[in-house]
């Protein structure tokens, strides 16, 4: 497949840079019907409304860690920014790192404040580096815990707010699992008393694990979108979670996956429509023309052009509807991306 067969323009005022004023369930929410074609307007609030009793609703339950920080290289004085992305060493005193600000190569020395010290070790992709840390284990969380910043996205304008404060606006209220640098942020909508709402309901509320990490925001920078090589992130689904989704699918019941990364995560550990437990890294990328095995409707925030994640939605609902709604949710100045409205499809 083409790039271009996944464009569309977007106006630049619409990608939200600030989270939803009040509660988080204020937001707006798109519901997409793929078998009536329909497509109406709520808000993320009423999506009691569109669940039934019974569904079982899967939550990705990552939590993002101050993956951000700021340094210099020791010989040159040059400032540097590191963003963590995953432990490479069982002692976590190596890590694969997107570096930016200044150019590094093997055997570059970076200073932090606070006394941490890394040496470029080696490439470990066009985009990332191992490093060396003097601190591992618990002693390097506590020091990223005191001087790490949130890994907000660069668009997002947070001048104004404290650190503490960005740590809970980009985190779900439900995240346990630490591991991610970018939140996964359909999950973001999300409130206490929504939640329990729904489980008042009748909905059964499940939870899986995907770090989030350059797998899904990466750019797809290829013509051919089959050459586009996804970055693997590790995610993990329990016994507990399998035996509620298998039972479900048996008695012909849906499965609502929260977000993106959740519904990669259960077509990842996904066969013949039966559910496995376990953990691995996966690097799966759905595009138009899989046959998903396991999910029955989504919720998602609006995606970027030509993103692997509208990719996604696209091969849930199809390229022509997926722009249409699309189309529709501009039309009605629906906020985009990260800190942007919902869109339900089922």
């Amino acid at each position: 497949m083409h790039i271009q067969e996944f464009d569309f323009t977007l106006p630049e005022a619409l990608i939200a840079q600030t989270p939803v004023a009040g509660a988080r369930d204020q937001s707006r929410l798109l519901v997409v019907d793929r078998k009536q074609q329909g497509i109406s307007h709520h808000h993320f609030f009423e999506l009691p409304h569109f669940l039934r009793r019974g569904d079982v609703l899967v939550l990705n339950n990552s939590k993002v860690f101050p993956a951000r920080l700021f340094g210099k290289k020791k010989k040159t004085g040059g400032r540097i920014e590191v963003l963590f992305l995953r432990s490479a060493s069982s002692a976590q005193e190596q890590w694969e790192v997107l570096i930016g600000g200044a150019t590094v190569r093997p055997g570059t020395m970076l200073e932090f404040e606070g006394g941490l010290k890394a040496e470029i070790l080696e490439r470990m992709s066009d985009k990332t580096w191992r490093i060396q840390l003097n601190k591992q284990g618990k002693e390097f969380i506590a020091y990223r815990d005191q001087f790490g910043h949130t890994p907000i996205p660069p668009y997002i304008q947070h001048n104004q707010s404290k650190e503490t404060e960005l740590r809970k606006q980009y985190q779900t209220v439900y995240a346990q699992q630490e591991g991610s640098v970018a939140a996964p942020t359909a999950g973001l909508h999300f409130s206490e008393e929504l939640l329990q709402h729904l489980q008042d309901l009748g909905v059964h509320i499940v939870y899986v694990t995907l770090h989030v990490g350059l797998g899904t925001f990466l750019p797809v920078k290829v013509e051919d979108t089959n050459k586009h090589q996804m970055h693997a992130e590790y995610a993990i689904v329990s016994s507990e979670t399998t035996r509620t989704i298998n039972e479900a699918k048996q008695q012909g019941r849906r499965i609502i996956a929260v977000g993106t990364t959740s519904v990669r995560t259960l077509e990842s550990f996904s066969q013949n429509g039966h559910v496995q437990p376990g953990e691995k890294w996966t690097n799966i990328f759905i595009t138009p023309g899989y046959q998903f095995q396991c999910v029955d409707g989504m919720i998602t925030n609006f995606h970027l052009p030509k993103s692997t994640l509208f990719m996604l939605v696209c091969s849930f609902a199809g390229t022509e509807f997926m722009k249409r709604a699309y189309a529709e949710a501009i039309e009605n100045q629906y906020r985009f991306y990260s800190f942007g409205d919902g869109m339900l499809i089922v």
